[in-house]
């Protein structure tokens, strides 16, 4: 059996095994409206008024039954809900308006975000980014499950093309966190991963710096290794606060022609992000 990596471990715990909210930490089981409204509610055994009744045989085994029914409605709903409660899933924005970056003369480039660069996402992000924090790991992954797989592709005609990051930050950090992210984004699109460009070393960090300094700190920031094996590729990042990194990304696949036998040797390209932007 092949050994899971630590977060791995973990995401599976959260995910099937965590009961709670990975954003309020409140039992799925009970509506958080209901816990506001009654917070001694949550104290009460689950099966406290059928211990009560155990006397009653027949009451005993109808109430067994029913508790069977409700626990197996309960872990079918768990499964099929994603990581987060639905009040909490509710107010959150999810899938602002997509928005375009030039490519090149006649050609733009979409970006599709998750939800808005907003709390708690920017402090999730922030937390996982920066300070490998693998417990915001499972919201992180609700959000990648809110993006909406584009039209047409699928596992044979497309590649996912995670925003690179350079050795010398790979080697600070220890770690590439939209790597992880993009790998969990294949996972759930079924869809592989192409990492076939290698981001140059002399560029600085795009945080804090204004659209005209992040454009030209790109130049020349990309190298590609080989050429696509497919027509159709899905650009992916963390964060598109301008949509920078993924227009430069865009613009180094868009001058090599594409080597997919009948093609218009064009690629097709799209941008996804976990956020954007700020709703305010």
């Amino acid at each position: 059996m092949r050994h899971l990596a630590p977060y791995q471990a973990g995401l599976w715990l959260a995910e099937y095994i965590n009961l709670r909210c990975q954003l309020c930490a409140v039992y799925r089981s009970t509506p958080q409206s209901q816990l506001l409204q009654n917070p001694s509610s949550s104290n009460t055994p689950l099966f406290s008024q059928n211990s009560l009744l155990a006397e009653n045989a027949s009451y005993s085994l109808s109430s067994s039954h029913s508790s069977f029914s409700k626990i197996r409605k309960q872990l079918y709903s768990r499964f099929s809900s994603g990581l987060l409660c639905a009040s909490c899933h509710s107010s959150i924005a999810w899938l602002p308006k997509p928005f375009e970056v030039d490519i090149t003369a006649g050609m733009t480039l979409t970006i599709q975000a998750a939800t808005y660069y907003d709390y708690p996402m920017r402090q999730a992000i922030r937390a996982f980014k920066h300070h490998e924090d693998m417990t915001k790991l499972p919201l992180l992954l609700h959000v990648i499950r809110q993006l909406p797989r584009p039209h047409g592709c699928h596992h044979d005609n497309s590649v996912i093309v995670a925003m690179p990051t350079t050795d010398e930050r790979l080697i600070k950090r220890g770690f590439d966190p939209v790597s992880i992210l993009a790998a969990h984004l294949s996972k759930h699109w079924d869809i592989p991963l192409w990492q076939c460009i290698k981001r140059i070393d002399n560029t600085v960090s795009q945080q804090g710096l204004t659209r005209a300094e992040r454009l030209s700190n790109l130049d020349n920031a990309f190298t590609l290794l080989e050429p696509s094996p497919v027509k159709r590729l899905i650009l992916f990042d963390d964060v598109a606060t301008t949509g920078a990194s993924l227009q430069a990304l865009a613009r180094i696949l868009s001058i090599y022609p594409s080597t997919t036998p009948n093609s218009n040797n064009k690629y097709y390209l799209c941008a996804y992000a976990l956020a954007h932007g700020s709703q305010s």
